[in-house]
């Protein structure tokens, strides 16, 4: 205690996520006295609701190339100091059963709540004290030291790091809270936006897709920079699975989407199929269309073509089954929106990485101060990145403060 009555802590961590519980963690073994504040009634709500209840704790296959950012070199160095074999050292320490699930993405074999308590169990032995919840009011700079006045007290640190997470899915508790401090400390902000979300269409236009609502394939999404062979899902509002969430990180509002609905064929290949059909075959041309795709789409489809469904495909020309094959090939459509933070698995954008050290995450124009996770302007590919990124970003952070 300090003669005002005030607790001095060697940090203060806000936010008990994953890369706030990381953070804790690491630095309270190497000896520091860490505070950690969360608002919520329980720690680690995105980890528990990640992967179905199973949390994709991290891929394999982690490169910088899997991440967006407005300096996309920016993570190379955190990512290469500590990888996914690191975290499943640590897993496997904890006798947490887990396997691969696909291209490289690792669940537990139980339940999300085992890597929580993992992490519990790791503060614990770094012997990090907790405020639960703890509602953060203001945070100011006192000479060396901040001050972080919350609704249990103020207390007094060297270094506060904030952990907040990013704007996605509110409903469990995401605010706006690390952006805010951000702005406050002069910070530049990389602006904001849903990302890993379903993006949605106009009603008018996708009112002939509507009833394929449901439908789901492998496809070739592609957006930007973005390409992505991975499954959609046709849904009322617009589109969603794997392949949308990826590219969605990719697309910005106005800019066109494009899909190959068939990537498994070349198409020249998919209109050869189509003509030796016409030669040989009395089939109808939604039979022959059902072969490669959903029946349900492939009937959906032919309606949006103009092509009876019932119609053999001898009586089609040669032009229209060459026009049938680059449609499924080539869609190409422009979304009117997305699905929003609600729905968002992640947010794109953030504290400027500008404004950041490449190795420790703490601030260059305000020393003691540290963006960690999601709050900073690096972003996941779906399948275990962004928490991969949550772990390095806490490793690093946790490591620095001390001392």
């Amino acid at each position: 205690m300090d003669g005002n009555g005030r607790a001095a802590w060697d940090a203060v961590v806000i936010g008990a996520g994953a890369a706030g519980m990381m953070c804790a963690a690491v630095a309270g073994q190497r000896g520091a006295r860490v505070l950690l504040i969360e608002h919520a009634t329980k720690p680690g709500e995105k980890i528990r609701i990640s992967g179905g209840g199973r949390c994709n704790f991290t891929n394999l296959h982690t490169r910088p190339e899997n991440f967006l950012s407005a300096n996309p070199h920016f993570c190379r160095s955190l990512l290469e100091r500590y990888v996914p074999a690191d975290f499943v050292a640590l897993v496997k320490r904890h006798r947490i059963a887990f396997h691969e699930k696909h291209k490289g993405q690792l669940f537990c074999d139980g339940s999300s709540q085992q890597i929580i308590d993992m992490l519990r169990a790791e503060c614990d032995a770094g012997r990090v004290a907790w405020r639960m919840p703890c509602k953060v009011e203001r945070i100011t700079r006192d000479g060396a030291s901040f001050l972080v006045a919350t609704d249990a007290g103020n207390f007094e640190t060297k270094r506060v790091v904030i952990a907040t997470g990013g704007l996605s899915i509110p409903k469990i508790g995401a605010t706006d809270f690390g952006l805010r401090v951000a702005r406050e400390f002069g910070l530049k902000i990389v602006e904001p936006r849903p990302a890993l979300v379903p993006l949605t269409f106009a009603a008018q236009d996708w009112q002939p897709f509507a009833e394929l609502s449901g439908i789901s394939l492998e496809v070739r999404a592609r957006c930007g920079d973005g390409c992505f062979d991975e499954d959609l899902l046709f849904t009322h509002r617009g589109l969603s699975g794997p392949a949308i969430l990826q590219i969605s990180s990719y697309w910005t509002p106005g800019a066109k989407i494009s899909l190959d609905l068939v990537p498994s064929y070349a198409r020249e290949s998919l209109a050869a199929i189509l003509l030796d059909h016409k030669a040989r075959s009395r089939q109808q041309i939604d039979t022959v269309l059902s072969a490669l795709l959903p029946k349900r789409l492939a009937k959906g489809w032919l309606e949006v073509m103009g092509l009876p469904v019932d119609r053999r495909v001898a009586e089609v020309s040669d032009r229209v089954l060459r026009e049938l094959a680059a449609s499924l090939h080539e869609w190409s459509l422009v979304p009117d929106g997305s699905e929003g933070w609600r729905k968002a698995e992640v947010m794109r954008g953030g504290v400027s990485t500008q404004a950041l050290s490449q190795a420790t995450l703490e601030c260059k124009d305000v020393p003691g101060l540290y963006f960690i996770g999601e709050v900073v302007d690096v972003t996941g590919w779906l399948g275990g990145y962004n928490f991969q990124w949550a772990w390095a970003s806490g490793v690093a952070a946790g490591q620095a403060i001390v001392g």
